[in-house]
């Protein structure tokens, strides 16, 4: 495996044992996954809508992380682990993407 998939498989036990967690493990996972993300964005030429951007919901569970429910690092950790995923895929595919945005 690579690091990316093994990263990947590292949020997604977190994801289903948040109960062992510290909220600065989990801030600390988030905020890692956060680079991963922008990095790999980066690396594909993939530029986020500003005030749409899927990442803020990461962000935001992450800077939280001592006061949100468990049940949000769950699903900011499964998020994190699909985003990476889903670009990952897209990388080693070598698919294009092409973006445009839509009205409201």
């Amino acid at each position: 495996m690579s690091t990316t998939t093994d990263f990947i498989a590292e949020l997604v036990r977190a994801a289903n044992e948040v109960e062992k967690l510290s909220p600065h493990e989990v801030s600390r996972m988030l905020d890692r996954s956060v680079n991963t993300i922008r990095e790999l964005r980066h690396e594909l030429g993939i530029v986020p809508v500003p005030g749409k951007d899927a990442l803020i919901y990461i962000r935001t569970v992450s800077a939280g992380a001592t006061r949100v429910p468990n049940e949000e690092w769950h699903h900011g950790l499964l998020h994190a682990a699909e985003m990476i995923r889903d670009l990952h895929i897209v990388r080693d595919t070598g698919t294009k993407i092409r973006t445009s945005e839509i009205g409201p």
